[in-house]
């Protein structure tokens, strides 16, 4: 019979603007992270379209993947939001 490990990692899932994912990986270190992974996206929202000379265009994201040992999950957690300031609109998710 295998023994079940207990789960002492959590990951963070930051969502941000383009050009802001260093931001969130640089306060994700100072507080306790060991390192991310960053993975360019877009959006498809219907509130995210926006027209350069008519052309639609979808405003590129940028995801930040941080595998973080549980017991650093808030103090990182509270980093990121505050440096990307994700409490605003707009700014990420």
């Amino acid at each position: 019979m295998s023994e079940i490990c207990p789960i002492d990692f959590d990951l963070i899932v930051t969502i941000v603007n383009r050009g802001f994912a260093e931001e969130v990986m640089t306060a994700a270190k100072a507080a306790g992270a060991e390192g991310g992974t960053i993975i360019n996206g877009r959006g498809t929202g219907v509130r995210e379209t926006a027209k350069l000379f008519q052309i639609p265009i979808e405003p590129e994201k940028e995801i930040v993947l941080t595998l973080i040992d549980r017991l650093k999950t808030a103090q990182v957690l509270a980093a990121v939001t505050r440096a990307a300031e994700l409490n605003k609109p707009g700014k990420g998710v």
